[in-house]
């Protein structure tokens, strides 16, 4: 009851603040509300940058033509009129509109208000005539407090009579204005507004419905819509559209001074092909004209470019909606409920604390993904207040009554046991790490590294590396889990596992099964590089080490971090025997413990007697060949008598015996690495035997 009463009451304030948004702390989360939902919007997805869109920026190097020769300029009439200084005659302007026109542009968008009476207006106007049906010019809403009255004026700045006459009911004419948030950001279009609308917009209060019979006017980007064939895509009721923005850095303004340069139109625009089909934008680029705003993705969106995006959202579809009043009660309700329900029926605090964050992260994702999907935004932030107040409350409660109960507890057992022993059995029920303290267990250790891979990294393309590596491991781990090992670390392209530390079979059984990890990972490799190489990939080579013996069994590292893990002779042993798989040309080299686990299943070849850095004493080392009764192949095993019968007799120093075995198995495999080496041995020892001390061992000195 006293959870439910402490979720209740903290949903119940946040509804009352939701609802309440003009007292301090209302507006204030509010404010943090609208933060949140730019985030959203400069987060998440956005409306894709249209190919056919393209800025025409009036910036500094146009206005100075400091990168047009004077031969240019006196062969261009619009680049002479540009020259005589900015605000150019509208004869540029006409001239522009015609040449991109003629080149086949579809819409050509002024973002000006050609307002004062200008040379060239004529010229302008008879263009602006010719196209009328592919140009949109500007207009400007100003208004401002009337003394007299205590009413707000609305005032258009049209463009001059001598251009278009009756400008404000002209489809060729639309206002350019975005009313910013009381923050002073553009999220929001008006693609039509009506009389009353317009004196709500410039009050900066909520925008009214129009009324019956009022005056309806159209936005540029509205008039844009309309002369691009989609009148239908318009919303027609006056209220503010939030619109998804598209990428930052799109619609980059190109200098419009080029236009009349020849070689720079024939090399840039291809002669005007690059606007056949374009929509158009002329707008200012230049930064002293400081015609930038700012919107959810930049504090310096520039105005032309808000036109483009505003335009493209509509034809996508791209408005954003908040849920409903009721919708966002509903919200809240369910986080109070959410909140009480993980608090009483989770009681592991750790647990209930892991859900909450699991379930707080879990509602920002659905906002991200509604947003990016619904073009829907939900009330995000009163609603994770109420979930988190209410369940950290109740917690904290919770927490407090157990306390309580746990004094409460320690009190009355002290009474018959000692505090020592009290405070034991309360603070370490479960005795902490003792699995982990340290341990010595008879285990199997498996390491296995790639052949030359420090080498092919130098040269490989990275990114093509990393991905075959991945492939690589992913099958050798593959094999390492199915055969019940213990993935204990990566090193780098190398790999160790562990059977035994963890869940033994037995000793044996565990020696078995790694080996039989270590024969899966040399027929998946063999069929990676069957793949790879009709792929016209590089193939790879496999070292595998394989050994068995007591280890000890701990969480080792520091106090910062450690890992659970195995150390101790028998791991460092295994290390070596999978560097000395170069030395011997084979792919697996089994230590003589494991190797004693192994005969009776698995057939197995003599490579060496060895004495690896860092040990006294030489240990046998073999090769596996396979498991017995699986794929064998009779000749080979039969042949391989024949080899370790002349390994023997090489050992016994019977070095005319050996070379004549080892030539005899080299008639039938010409290839085989080891048969060759101790042929060569031999032959060199028949010439000059060693000496009286001599026991066939190798001592490595190096890793």
């Amino acid at each position: 009851l006293m959870l439910a009463l402490i979720c209740a009451f903290w949903t119940a304030a946040t509804i009352a603040v939701a609802m309440l948004r003009r007292v301090p702390f209302a507006d204030s989360l509010w404010t943090n509300e609208t933060a949140i939902r730019d985030a959203i919007v400069r987060k998440g997805r956005r409306t894709a940058e249209r190919t056919d869109f393209l800025f025409l920026g009036i910036d500094e190097p146009s206005k100075k033509l400091d990168q047009v020769s004077e031969e240019e300029v006196a062969a261009s009439p619009a680049l002479t009129a540009m020259r005589r200084g900015y605000p150019w005659s509208r004869d540029v302007y006409a001239q522009l509109l015609d040449r991109l026109c003629t080149a086949g542009a579809r819409l050509v968008l002024f973002d000006v208000v050609f307002s004062p009476v200008r040379p060239g207006d004529d010229q302008f106007a008879q263009m602006l005539q010719k196209w009328r049906d592919r140009v949109v010019i500007g207009t400007n809403i100003a208004g401002g407090g009337n003394t007299a009255t205590g009413q707000t004026d609305v005032t258009f700045v049209l463009p001059n009579s001598a251009l278009i006459p009756n400008a404000l009911r002209d489809d060729r004419v639309g206002f350019v204005n975005y009313w910013p948030a009381g923050d002073g950001v553009i999220r929001d279009v008006n693609y039509t507004v009506t009389d009353s609308q317009l004196v709500a917009l410039m009050q900066e209060r909520a925008v009214e419905a129009g009324q019956p019979g009022e005056n309806r006017y159209e936005s540029f980007d509205a008039r844009a819509l309309r002369k691009l064939g989609h009148p239908e895509k318009l919303p027609l009721d006056g209220f503010p559209r939030a619109i998804r923005f598209g990428p930052t850095d799109g619609y980059r303004p190109h200098s419009i001074f080029q236009v009349f340069v020849p070689a720079m139109w024939e090399h840039n625009y291809g002669n005007g092909a690059a606007f056949k089909d374009k929509v158009v934008l002329v707008g200012s680029s230049s930064a002293i004209d400081h015609d930038v705003h700012p919107t959810p993705i930049s504090d310096e969106t520039p105005g032309p470019v808000i036109h483009f995006h505003s335009i493209a959202a509509a034809l996508k579809g791209e408005f954003l909606h908040e849920t409903s009043p009721v919708a966002n009660l509903a919200l809240l309700v369910a986080a109070g409920l959410i909140a009480w329900a993980l608090v009483a029926f989770v009681r592991q605090t750790l647990l209930a604390l892991t859900l909450e964050f699991a379930a707080s992260a879990a509602y920002v994702g659905a906002a991200l993904y509604l947003s990016d999907s619904r073009n829907l935004f939900i009330l995000t932030l009163p609603v994770l207040g109420a979930f988190n107040l209410s369940s950290l409350f109740s917690l904290g409660c919770d927490f407090t009554l157990e306390r309580l109960e746990k004094l409460r507890t320690r009190r009355t057992l002290e009474r018959y046991v000692s505090k020592n022993l009290v405070k034991e059995i309360l603070d370490n029920p479960h005795g902490y790490y003792n699995a982990l303290k340290g341990v010595r267990v008879p285990a199997t250790m498996l390491f296995s590294d790639l052949v030359g891979f420090t080498t092919l990294s130098e040269r490989a393309d990275p990114e093509a590396l990393v991905t075959q590596l991945n492939e690589y491991l992913s099958a050798m781990t593959a094999e390492v889990f199915q055969h019940g090992g213990t993935l204990d670390k990566f090193i780098g392209d190398a790999i160790m596992a562990v059977w035994g530390n963890v869940r033994s079979l037995g000793v044996a059984d565990d020696a078995k099964c790694c080996a039989r990890a270590a024969l899966g990972m040399r027929a998946a490799l063999r069929q990676l590089n069957d793949r790879w190489r009709s792929e016209s990939r590089l193939t790879l080579g496999m070292g595998v080490g394989i050994n068995q013996g007591d280890v000890i069994v701990g969480n080792i590292g520091s106090a910062q971090r450690a890992d659970p893990t195995v150390i101790g002779d028998a791991v460092n042993l295994a290390s070596r025997l999978e560097g000395l798989t170069r030395i011997y040309g084979v792919d697996i080299l089994v230590g003589e413990s494991a190797a004693a686990l192994l005969v009776d299943k698995f057939h197995l070849r003599s490579v060496a007697r060895a004495q690896v850095k860092g040990k006294t004493r030489p240990v046998d080392v073999f090769t596996l060949i396979g498991e017995r009764g699986k794929n064998e192949n009779a000749e080979l095993l039969t042949w391989l008598a024949t080899y370790e019968d002349a390994l023997q007799k090489f050992r016994s120093r019977n070095f005319t015996d050996a070379k004549i075995l080892f030539s005899r198995f080299l008639e039938f495999y010409p290839d085989d690495f080891l048969a060759k080496m101790y042929l060569d041995r031999a032959l060199e020892y028949e010439q000059a035997p060693p000496d009286e001390e001599w026991n066939a061992v190798e001592v490595f000195k190096k890793k």
